[in-house]
């Protein structure tokens, strides 16, 4: 598997320490990962738009706790149909890739 890039040392000795080679560990770490980066985007994003989260809420029929729900973190319930509305709604699209997991060997 290629090698992890953490922004500090101790990140990576954490890493190493508590999920590197366990396999479930590190299919948890990955989607914790996901999920964080969708929070963190969707966030950015409504902050771009100078909007709250009351507004976005309003613009795309749902309500503030569930903006709320989908800016944290910890949250795992992220639908594409969800993510297509708020993304309509601050005048984005939803674009999904598929990436390789792990590098191919050269001979």
């Amino acid at each position: 598997m290629a090698q992890k890039q953490f922004h500090s040392k101790a990140g990576q000795f954490l890493y190493n320490r508590y999920i590197a080679g366990d396999s479930r560990r590190e299919a948890q770490y990955e989607e914790e990962v996901i999920n964080a980066e969708i929070a963190r985007k969707i966030y950015q994003l409504r902050m771009k738009a100078g909007l709250t989260q009351q507004e976005l809420a309003e613009r795309i029929g749902t309500s503030k706790s569930a903006i709320c729900r989908l800016e944290d973190a910890d949250y795992e319930g992220h639908s594409l149909s969800m993510l297509k509305r708020i993304a309509a709604a601050l005048d984005k699209r939803v674009e999904i890739r598929f990436m390789p997991t792990k590098r191919l060997r050269t001979a």
